[in-house]
């Protein structure tokens, strides 16, 4: 099925866009409703990303990875970041077992949903003792997590 783009008009019912959209949203419409018994379809979403909120998450990276002692790259840091954070793909190791690959926070790759979701956990991994710890291993478990704090709550976060 083609890319239907969708758009709330102004009677507060979701529309297609163009007229093709409109037309290609009520035949989609239409094939769903009839859908027999322990058939399926798939739904693919994509919401737009919101530029304050990538702003924010982008910020929040550059001050972290700026304040902390261990990592010298920042594709180094976000990779370690993702992959602290479970946002990752598992393959298969080069030599057996399974290695996580950090998924693209890419407008194209990670829609709004899928990055406030990945926020969120990131915040929750860098506010971990494992993250503190890692980042500043001169400092104890309370002042990590303090440092860390620091930063977060400097962003709203």
């Amino acid at each position: 099925m083609p890319e239907i783009t969708l758009v709330k008009n102004n009677e507060n019912k979701i529309v297609g866009l163009s007229p093709a959209d409109k037309k290609s949203f009520a035949l989609f419409k239409r094939n769903l409703e009839k859908l027999e018994q322990g058939e399926m379809c798939v739904i693919k979403t994509n919401l737009p990303r919101i530029g304050g909120f990538h702003r924010l998450h982008m910020k929040m990276e550059q001050e972290v990875f700026q304040a902390q002692e261990r990592i010298e790259n920042f594709d180094m840091f976000r990779d370690w970041l993702k992959i602290g954070s479970g946002f990752v793909e598992w393959m298969a190791g080069a030599k057996g077992g399974v290695i996580p690959v950090p998924k693209s926070i890419s407008y194209a790759e990670c829609d709004e949903g899928v990055m406030r979701e990945f926020h969120t956990n990131a915040v929750a991994f860098l506010r971990s003792p494992h993250a503190t710890k890692y980042l500043w291993k001169h400092l104890s478990p309370v002042q990590g997590a303090e440092m860390m704090e620091a930063i977060l709550s400097n962003l709203g976060q």
